[in-house]
């Protein structure tokens, strides 16, 4: 019985060490939560006035369609086919991830790429 209260006892130094590190880990996260970009770090950021306009321009055509009795199927469908969907229009349809955009290899081609790699031969 004394050896398992003295194992326990040797612990409580690295429970309090574990506690403290969990709460730095805390503080931090909270206190820095927008310098993490785990994407893509060295991204291309646009000046706070541009988005800001855009989404001034989306909230004005937001409350517009909310003050005015709801749209019709034809003006619904012609606003949405503008661009993403009636209200967003084409804001930031360049950033958006699409098929005609992306270059994404699918497994057949990484195993066969791999297996070129490999043996060293060519198709």
């Amino acid at each position: 019985m004394r050896s398992i209260r003295f194992k326990l006892s040797a612990l409580r130094p690295v429970r309090f060490l574990v506690a403290v590190c969990v709460c730095a880990l805390l503080v931090f996260s909270n206190a820095f939560p927008a310098y993490s970009d785990p994407v893509n770090p060295t991204a291309r950021r646009s000046a706070p006035e541009q988005g800001e306009e855009q989404l001034r321009s989306i909230e004005r055509e937001a409350q517009e369609a909310a003050i005015e009795t709801p749209y019709s199927q034809e003006k619904t469908q012609a606003k949405a086919n503008e661009g993403l969907n009636e209200i967003q229009g084409t804001a930031d349809i360049d950033k958006m991830k699409r098929p005609e955009n992306t270059q994404a290899t699918s497994v057949e081609e990484k195993s066969k790429n791999f297996l070129e790699a490999l043996t060293g031969k060519k198709d």
